[in-house]
Formats: structure tokens, C-alpha cells, sequence
């Protein structure tokens, strides 16, 4: 999925991406409990620079996200798996990795710039940029609400996820579900545990050839 958003647009078959990942020895059936490996992977499929975030998703980073998504670049997440794709909070035991590609803000009023942006003619909450790019309007006291639209590989469409709910799912990443890890199967995970592979951390996707900041 992040393949089709590169610049110009990559596509990249499913079967190439699993071959690759064994051959590196980042996965053995599919799973992947190391952000660190998905970065080193994306870059390689993807042809783009990846930037590996950690520390969680909240403060500095919550502005890298959103400022990195404003420009339109992609996020991989991982995050725990609601049964309607939705993140949730299971200890990692339902961990999946979603495809952020935008984001959607909720501004206090009077913080959008007129000189770039105008209130759409039917919704007037609603601001569009004039002509260009919009200069992102993130700071620390002008966002009340953040969304992120995110897209999980089982799921049919995009979803619009808070970003703080996003937060607080991928920053409980901790074990793996005990079912899985007994069900005889062979799989990878970090020496120090999926919460060292997996907690606190994102990729930032460089898709349009830029490099990271």
C-alpha cells in the first residue's frame, strides 16, 4: 500500500514483499514484530528513504506524524487490531501494521492563516488552501483534534482514526498473543521482546524522494 503512494507510484507484488522479508530473515510467516526491519524493508521495496521513529507517538513525534502526513508522505504503524480494523489496546496480542496517508486537523478558530487558506462556500468551518500547498498549520496550542486516515491490509476502505488513540495502541505493544507463540509455528521476534521491537515506534516514508529533516 505504500508502494502505491510513492512518486512516481511503485507497485510492488505481495509475493516479493514476503520473499524478501524471509530472505533478509525479518519475518518467517508473515509477522513482523521489529519496526527497525520494516524500515530496512520498505526502503528497499519501496526505493525511499525511511525514517525510524521511537519513543512513542506523542510530543515531538506527534508533530513529526503530523507534519510528515501534511506533506503527503506515509506513516507505517503498528498498533492493535479492533475487530473493525480500529485501534484497540490488547498488550500487542493483536498487532498489525496500518498505512497512514493523511491527516485531518481540528483548529482552534482564528488560527488558520486567510492569506493561505479560505472557508469552503458550504461549509464554512471547512478551510481550503488558495491555489498551492498550505503551509501546515500544526503548533502546540492551535490543534484540538487530530485524525489520521489509515488503512489496515484486511481492511476495505480508509478509516479515520484519532491520533491519540493511535498513540496510546502502539505505545502498549508489549507480547505477543500467547495462543500464536504456542501454536507450533516458527516466528521472529526481537531478542528483547515485541515490545522493544514494536512499542513507541512508527516509520516515516520518504516517498517522494525527499530527505528526512
Amino acid at each position: 500500500m505504500a508502494a502505491h503512494l510513492r512518486q512516481p507510484q511503485l507497485s510492488v507484488a505481495m509475493e516479493t514483499v514476503v520473499q524478501t522479508a524471509v530472505r533478509r530473515g525479518y519475518t518467517a510467516q508473515g509477522e513482523m514484530f521489529s519496526a527497525c526491519n520494516m524500515a530496512l524493508l520498505a526502503e528497499e521495496l519501496c526505493v525511499c528513504k525511511a525514517e525510524l521513529l521511537s519513543g512513542g507517538l506523542s510530543g515531538r513525534n506527534w508533530a513529526a506524524v503530523i507534519k510528515h502526513l501534511w506533506s503527503g508522505q506515509p506513516v507505517l504503524i503498528p498498533y492493535d487490531e479492533d475487530f473493525n480494523h480500529e485501534p484497540c489496546q490488547r498488550q500487542g496480542y493483536r498487532a498489525h501494521w496500518a498505512v497512514a496517508s493523511g491527516v485531518l486537523l481540528g483548529l482552534n478558530r482564528g488560527s488558520v492563516n486567510n492569506e493561505h487558506a479560505q472557508p469552503d462556500p458550504s461549509l464554512p468551518w471547512l478551510h481550503v488552501a488558495k491555489g498551492g500547498h498550505l503551509p501546515c498549520p500544526i503548533t502546540s496550542t492551535s490543534a484540538t483534534e487530530v485524525y489520521i486516515l489509515a488503512k489496515q491490509g484486511k481492511s476495505l476502505r480508509y478509516q479515520l482514526w484519532s491520533l491519540d488513540s493511535v498513540a496510546q495502541s502502539n505505545g502498549q505493544l508489549r507480547m505477543m498473543d500467547p495462543l500464536r507463540a504456542n501454536d507450533g509455528s516458527q516466528y521472529v521476534v526481537p531478542e528483547e521482546g515485541v515490545e522493544a521491537g514494536l512499542a513507541g515506534q512508527a516509520v516515516l516514508l520518504y516517498t517522494q524522494l525527499q530527505e528526512p529533516q
